[in-house]
């Protein structure tokens, strides 16, 4: 069976956890399946990976735009495939017209979901409307949809009524724990700033509305003075969000040290020995369908603070590989918190009762990266793909 992945993230462009997903899928499915990969970006020199630019006539275009220039550039290549498989909006527009134009079936897999994240219209202005659109019809034309949590599939089926719910499937995103793993090193630790003898709370993400980076750098005002902020963050959404966390860093920077901010992409190794080094990692996210980056701190052996919403409940088990913060959010698709002060203040407490028990938080890291190994191998979940595709295959569409 040949199948044809079609992506915007693929090594060495990666930048979330869609990415992620992505390669190590690939990875694994190549040991049975014939697998085309179509990306986004510069030209790779693997084999069986083609990569595709922005049309030249669309150099000065609308984002979106530019995005569908370049899907239209991948659909004629997917001829011969037997199902097409797509991430993200970015790439949903090129399997669906693959689907329609060569007869074949097409699998969505859900990484994030438009009419959930409204701030997006900060950054892509009226491309919002073209990417909620895009993300609509793929959905609704696809033979099967992917969820990586049951969270993320109730949002999938509350956000497009329409859907058959037997199309949407539950596969979750996975971890190698042979790659993510604990590492000590010292020497990196300093060059970072980083004191391995003091507490420290690690963030890692993109400075983005749904990863809820300014709520915790409220909580952080909140913390013990010994504990260190470590904050791995960048590739900001919006020059608005940037502000606000950079003026937000300078305040809690006047108020104690061992704050770091390292805004550049930090490899495996150097995440690595950070996330081991972490008394405990923190996702306060309000809009996460899972949390990859929640896995790769449990691999490392780190324990997880994280938000008890989408899929992180179904990651983190509460009081056995971390804590889970609760949240009451708007129902208006922005996952805002009803009561941010409360939120805050609930974030505070957690974290601060994790990096105060340093023993227990050490239980939590070891049970996190059992949990991992055990239960979110990406052998399993290419198992489990595979058999998704052929079974759309076999159905036709």
């Amino acid at each position: 069976m040949r199948v044809d992945i079609v992506t915007k993230e693929y090594p060495p462009e990666i930048y979330g956890g869609a990415g992620v997903h992505v390669t190590e899928l690939v990875t694994a499915l190549r040991t049975t399946l014939d697998v085309r990969v179509r990306a986004f970006g510069v030209e790779r020199d693997e084999p069986g990976t083609t990569s595709y630019g922005v049309p030249t006539e669309l150099s000065a275009a609308n984002a979106a735009v530019q995005t569908l220039g370049t899907d239209l550039e991948i659909v004629t290549d997917v001829a011969g495939a037997d199902v097409v498989h797509s991430h993200t909006w970015y790439a949903n527009f090129a399997g669906h017209l693959a689907s329609l134009l060569h007869g074949i079936p097409h699998i969505v897999t859900a990484h994030s979901l438009e009419p959930l994240r409204p701030w997006k219209a900060e950054q892509l202005g009226g491309g919002y409307a073209v990417s909620s659109w895009i993300e609509k019809s793929a959905y609704e034309g696809a033979a099967a949809i992917v969820a990586v949590s049951d969270g993320m599939r109730t949002d999938i089926l509350r956000s497009y009524p329409a859907l058959d719910p037997a199309k949407v499937r539950v596969i979750y995103n996975g971890i190698d724990v042979e790659a993510w793993h604990p590492v000590e090193d010292a020497a990196l630790l300093a060059d970072l700033g980083i004191d391995p003898a003091r507490p420290s709370v690690v963030f890692v993400g993109r400075i983005t509305r749904q990863k809820g980076l300014p709520y915790f750098l409220r909580a952080a005002e909140r913390l013990p003075a010994d504990v260190q902020v470590i904050l791995c963050a960048g590739a900001p959404d919006t020059p608005q969000i940037m502000a606000e966390v950079e003026g937000l860093v300078r305040g809690l920077q006047t108020t104690r040290d061992g704050v770091v901010w390292i805004d550049r992409m930090l490899s495996r190794h150097e995440l690595c020995t950070v996330l081991s080094a972490a008394t405990t990692f923190v996702c306060p996210s309000v809009y996460e369908p899972l949390g990859i980056v929640n896995l790769e701190a449990m691999a490392c052996g780190a324990a997880v603070v994280g938000t008890a919403t989408g899929g992180i409940p179904e990651v983190v088990v509460d009081g056995v590989t971390g804590r889970l913060v609760p949240i009451e959010q708007m129902q208006d698709g922005t996952g805002t918190p009803t009561d941010p002060e409360r939120f805050v203040e609930d974030l505070a407490r957690v974290l601060t009762e994790v990096v105060g028990d340093p023993e227990r938080a050490r239980a939590y890291g070891e049970a996190g990266r059992e949990r991992a190994r055990d239960d979110f191998s990406w052998a399993s979940i290419a198992e489990q793909t595979a058999a998704l595709y052929a079974e759309v295959a076999a159905d036709g569409r």
